[in-house]
């Protein structure tokens, strides 16, 4: 069924209404309580414009089955995160097509303690139940809806990670790309000294300013100018469903979120000596120095929101961090945040007396790393033996966790297929030499191309 082509990896996420709408959302909703069977669910949406009707949807799917919903409203991603495990609920659903155009439009699930479900753990049986007309039979007794109001509970937990440090007044550009994170930057303001400039704040479903990703380049731009015009001390830009942080120096340059997790890596190992810290394969040198030397155990686990979770509660990790911006912290129940990053970074930043330049320049110049190249390329097998054979005799180690990964005495590169996209994603980094990174990466786009 074309229809159910929104089935994705980790979500479910489609064009409105060809892909996604709302008498397929009120099927998914009773799909999900026939695999998860919960008493009580929790149901958030973010800011898009047919957000609203297919919550609404949703909700009375949940209820035609049996399910009490507490019905959050507007939110991120980990409101639905937060309230699904503060409140020892069953499950929850966020309503979200994060940095997608604003003619798509999804869900994010999870059950019981905010553990995340993809479609190797009931996406695919949930997706069957509806294409197979076996849903739950109607409930004699429907489930009611009651709305819930989290913000201060959420709030408390978001200023818990920097009780206690000495933060001092910083001035911060914000850019939610109009997306949803002004909604809780505001009610955060009121408990910090910083001094935020907006930027593209408004909620707004259109997306005025282009679809809130700052991966894009072209999405930097703004945030880098209002940096250079109001001599910010730092810049913080998220996604539409705010569950990624992306950061800019001083000078207004772009953080890779790499350099992020070795720094807060750093960050809770000062806090619990000795822990474990759970990273993804694509980048991993500068991850693994700082974890080493902080006394720490680094962890490497595939790249994956529903990967990197169950690897955290297997190890019992304190944190850990893709380099694609995703942040996972063990006191959130191991979910993903794009508020607690930054409220950790600018309390170091204070801490130290360091701008986020100085805190990451020296681990840039120590391991300099291309950042994620994308190239659509329609044989994935093709170009990642090609690159093997290429450099197999030379390498000092080869690794399949997530992709092709290989490994020499000054360089390493990681090739992989997006889960998402139809592209082949390419990483590598050096040691204490951009020109040797630059060279082989040039070096390996051309061996792709060539394939």
């Amino acid at each position: 069924m074309t229809a159910l082509s929104c089935f994705k990896a980790y979500d479910v996420r489609g064009r409105i209404p060809t892909e996604l709408n709302e008498e397929l959302v009120y099927q998914i909703g009773r799909s999900y309580a026939g695999f998860v069977q919960p008493r009580q669910v929790v149901v958030g949406r973010d800011i898009r414009a047919t957000s609203l009707t297919l919550s609404a949807a949703l909700i009375r799917g949940l209820n035609d089955s049996g399910v009490d919903v507490e019905d959050i409203g507007l939110c991120g991603t980990e409101g639905v995160y937060f309230a699904t495990f503060s409140g020892e609920l069953d499950g929850g659903i966020m309503v979200t097509a994060s940095h997608n155009p604003p003619d798509y439009n999804g869900l994010k699930f999870v059950r019981e303690g905010s553990r995340p479900i993809s479609a190797d753990t009931g996406l695919q049986q949930m997706r069957a139940m509806i294409e197979g007309a076996r849903l739950p039979p109607h409930a004699a007794r429907p489930g009611q809806v009651r709305p819930r109001n989290i913000n201060e509970g959420y709030l408390e937990h978001l200023l818990g990670y920097v009780k206690g440090a000495r933060l001092r007044r910083l001035k911060v550009v914000v850019n939610p790309g109009n997306g949803g994170a002004g909604l809780v930057l505001d009610q955060l303001e009121a408990h910090l000294p910083f001094e935020f400039i907006r930027l593209n704040y408004p909620p707004d479903s259109s997306f005025p300013n282009g679809v809130p990703n700052p991966m894009l380049e072209q999405n930097r731009r703004s945030t880098v100018q209002a940096m250079r015009a109001s001599g910010a001390d730092v810049g913080l830009a998220w996604d539409g469903d705010f569950d990624r942080c992306f950061f800019f120096d001083e000078h207004g340059g772009f953080v890779e979120g790499y350099y992020l997790v070795g720094l807060l890596a750093e960050a809770f190992l000062q806090r619990y000596p000795g822990s474990r810290i759970v990273h993804d394969p694509r980048l991993t040198w500068n991850t693994i120095d700082i974890v080493r030397r902080c006394g720490g155990e680094p962890v490497m686990c595939r790249s994956g929101h529903a990967f990197i979770k169950q690897r955290m509660r297997e190890v019992d990790a304190v944190y850990g961090g893709e380099m694609s911006a995703h942040h996972y912290f063990r006191d959130f129940a191991y979910c993903d945040s794009g508020m607690i990053p930054w409220l950790l970074v600018l309390a170091v930043m204070c801490e130290t007396g360091k701008t986020l330049s100085e805190l990451v320049g020296e681990r840039q110049r120590l391991f300099p790393a291309s950042g994620e190249i994308n190239r659509e390329i329609a044989d994935v097998q093709a170009v990642t033996r090609r690159v093997r054979e290429h450099y197999a005799a030379a390498a000092l180690g080869i690794d399949f966790t997530d992709g092709l990964s290989m490994e020499f005495a000054q360089w390493r590169l990681n090739l992989h297929g997006s889960n998402t996209e139809p592209l082949v994603r390419l990483n590598v980094e050096a040691r204490g030499s951009e020109a040797l990174m630059r060279e082989r990466t040039d070096e390996v786009l051309q061996l792709m191309a060539q394939a």
